[in-house]
């Protein structure tokens, strides 16, 4: 006899309404929520037609050719032969849509859930699992960025705490955690700072400790001194595993991002730029695929072999996509009406795929997806009520997220 999960007997009931419906929420709650995300920030927008939605032989693919993957029926462009392989794992959302064109507009909408808005700076997906998903174990940043661009994930109005830790290619030391002096000079220096602190606070009390100053403070000592710091140091892991995720700055940063997630961080974000392709287009996502595949492959596969890939989601977006059609310089321009995103781990089902673009170039695709889904699927993902809300230190509340869950990538 085949074995049965109860989880899955439980969902293959879900056809006997209403019993059906109170099935399927109990294995709702069965399922264990993943623990971390991975971002991978194509910044600057990388074409859809040449990475993960290739319209081979139309006008729109100019040529760009599509290889098979271990997912049936579905493809990728050219270039991206080690991703094909861990497809079965992958899931691709291609009819995401956003109002948002201009770059710093879509990375913040992409990022947040939300667009700019000037009276208010909402937080990222990754301040939002890190103050929903708190570990004190963590003696480091629970938001880390690496190799960031000009817009870096931010806390917004959760906090500044919230915002993600910068650091850049992992093969250098993570700057500014070592003191310049002797370890005695230095413990001096902070009990000297320790006098002028307290005789500042004299009857400023509440006043200083609204700054945060103090727990700011405390977590930065505590984070130096910390062996967790360790998990940025990709040297630490076999050489023959450094080259499968390739000797770029990306590369590396996928790997440390795994190190980070294995002792608890809750979000990293990994930005592979330049992919804002105005002029030869092809040229451009050709060098940069050349970095993408190896490093995405290889973070799936390591995930996968530590069995943790069901405890952490991985996201590979930019801000928007390129237009069907090139333009003079050989170039695609901004297109946020139609893009893809792809997801793996924590639950995402793996070789489905959500939406259909228009071959012949439209800005409607098949089953339209918000740019917010995305976030409310991912924090579905990891156990979050996207509907649950915050308050603003001037007291405006906001959901986490206005999207909806896109549920049939959700296994």
């Amino acid at each position: 006899m085949p074995h049965f999960h109860r989880r899955d007997f439980l969902a293959s009931l879900a056809w006997l309404t209403p019993l059906g419906t109170v099935l399927a929420r109990a294995a709702e709650k069965e399922r264990t929520p993943a623990k971390s995300v991975i971002v991978l920030w194509l910044g600057g927008g990388p074409s859809q037609l040449e990475t993960f939605d290739p319209k081979p032989g139309t006008n729109i693919a100019a040529g760009t050719s599509s290889i098979n993957t271990s997912a049936k029926n579905v493809q990728l462009a050219a270039g991206l032969e080690q991703l094909a392989d861990q497809m079965q794992h992958v899931a691709l959302v291609r009819s995401l849509w956003s109002k948002e064109g201009d770059h710093e507009r879509g990375t913040f909408k992409m990022k947040t859930g939300y667009s700019p808005d000037p009276t208010v700076t909402h937080p990222s997906l990754g301040a939002i699992i890190c103050h929903d998903r708190p570990d004190t174990s963590v003696e480091i940043p629970r938001h880390v960025s690496i190799v960031p661009d000009q817009w870096p994930a931010r806390g917004g109005v959760l906090g500044a705490q919230y915002d993600a830790f910068k650091v850049f290619d992992p093969k250098d030391k993570v700057p500014d955690v070592t003191p310049h002096v002797p370890n005695e000079r230095f413990e001096s220096r902070i009990e000297d700072l320790k006098v002028v602190e307290e005789a500042f606070a004299k009857g400023r009390g509440k006043r200083v400790d609204a700054t945060g100053h103090k727990d700011t403070m405390e977590r930065a000592r505590k984070m130096m001194s910390s062996d967790q710091l360790n998990a940025f140091d990709v040297s630490l892991e076999p050489a023959s595993l450094r080259k499968e995720y390739g000797d770029t700055p990306f590369g590396r940063g996928c790997l440390a991002a795994r190190r980070l997630t294995d002792i608890g961080v809750r979000c990293v974000e990994v930005t592979l730029g330049g992919w804002d392709s105005h002029a030869n287009n092809h040229e451009i996502t050709k060098r940069l695929k050349g970095t993408l595949d190896p490093a995405f492959a290889a973070l799936l596969r390591d995930l996968r072999q530590r069995d943790t890939l069901k405890d952490t989601v991985v996201l590979c977006v930019g801000e928007f996509g390129r237009t069907p059609q090139l333009n003079a310089l050989g170039g695609r321009d901004h297109w946020p009406h139609n893009f893809t995103a792809a997801l793996a781990g924590g639950g995402i089902k793996g070789g489905t795929v959500v939406g259909e673009s228009d071959p012949a170039g439209g800005k409607e695709p098949k089953d339209r997806r918000a740019a917010e889904d995305l976030h409310a699927t991912v924090l579905k993902a990891l156990g979050i009520d996207c509907e649950k809300t915050f308050r603003s230190p001037i007291g405006r509340t906001f959901a986490r997220s206005e999207g909806k869950p896109i549920d049939a990538i959700l296994g």
